[in-house]
């Protein structure tokens, strides 16, 4: 716990080091966008951006899944609005097979 306490030179409060450090979406898509292109070595864009080749990693790993699930919507929800679009014509075309054979009744 002393390593995490240190004293400020200003101040005379302890000053706690163990914030985890936050990335934008921005950045973390840059980041993983590099190494999915494969601009260099884990090591190379570790060092590029100050990041741990870990968390290069795993920011990829997240990235593809992302895309893959983004593929995998698109295609349901164009299939569910085919079947709702199928639905309404065949509502439709019933509706007219009533009218004509009304029609051709009356004019018999």
């Amino acid at each position: 716990m002393d390593s995490l306490l240190r004293r400020s030179r200003k101040a005379k409060e302890p000053v706690r080091h163990d914030k985890k450090k936050q990335y934008s979406s921005e950045y973390k898509s840059k980041v993983a966008l590099a190494a999915i292109r494969g601009d260099g070595t884990m090591a190379e864009l570790s060092r590029k951006y100050g990041i741990h080749a870990n968390m290069i990693v795993k920011w990829k790993q997240e990235a593809l899944e992302g895309m893959k699930e983004t593929f995998a919507r698109k295609n349901k929800s164009k299939d569910v609005g085919q079947e709702a679009d199928i639905k309404t014509l065949q509502a439709k075309i019933g509706e007219l097979i009533v009218e004509r054979d009304f029609l051709v009744r009356a004019f018999e």
